[in-house]
């Protein structure tokens, strides 16, 4: 059983016999009353989001069945992502609800973590932290570092993020997929 203090972005819990996972949480400690969480979450199923109220700590939420494989992003099809088992060879095919803001961090045969329920596959399990290409962002202006500032640049998987002005297109970054935010020039 989890508790709400182990809630965190990501958790995956079970709430009225079905598997959610946390999209968002706020710890809330009111002048007066007891103190409460604030989630929103979302069915791993249906894809159905929740507000849902929790007691801090009184609520106790299940932990959900669920099994994880390593799978190969295989590529998208313009409706769904595909994936392959490379142990048997068996492919599986996610709609983009269920890959959600995932499909940022999707390399082409890049592996990624396959989560199912109930012997489905719903959803996929990212690493912390990913290495991507920077495809576009504006060249660099001799003498601009003093602002410490940003300048927005473009991956190669479509996502935006803000990188310090030393960044050129052809770098590779290493980005949190928690934060979606540059951590660190690779090579």
């Amino acid at each position: 059983m989890y508790q709400t203090t182990d809630f965190r972005k990501g958790l995956k819990i079970e709430y009225d016999n079905s598997a959610y996972t946390i999209v968002e949480f706020q710890h809330v400690n009111p002048g007066k009353g007891s103190a409460f969480v604030r989630t929103r979450i979302k069915n791993l199923e249906t894809g159905k989001v929740l507000d849902v109220t929790f007691k801090a700590g009184v609520d106790k939420v299940g932990i959900p069945d669920l099994a994880f494989t390593e799978m190969q992003y295989l590529y998208n099809d313009g409706q769904n992502y595909h994936f392959m088992d490379n142990r048997s060879y068996d492919q599986v095919a996610l709609s983009e609800d269920e890959v959600g803001d995932a499909r940022f961090y999707l390399v082409e045969n890049g592996v990624v973590r396959v989560t199912y329920f109930k012997g489905k596959p719903v959803s996929l399990d990212l690493e912390n932290f990913v290495e991507l290409t920077v495809t576009e962002t504006q060249p660099n202006i001799k003498g601009d570092t003093s602002s410490g500032g940003g300048k927005p640049a473009t991956m190669e998987t479509g996502l935006t993020i803000t990188v310090p002005f030393h960044i050129n297109a052809g770098d590779i970054l290493k980005i949190d997929t928690r934060t979606n935010k540059y951590v660190e020039k690779v090579k």
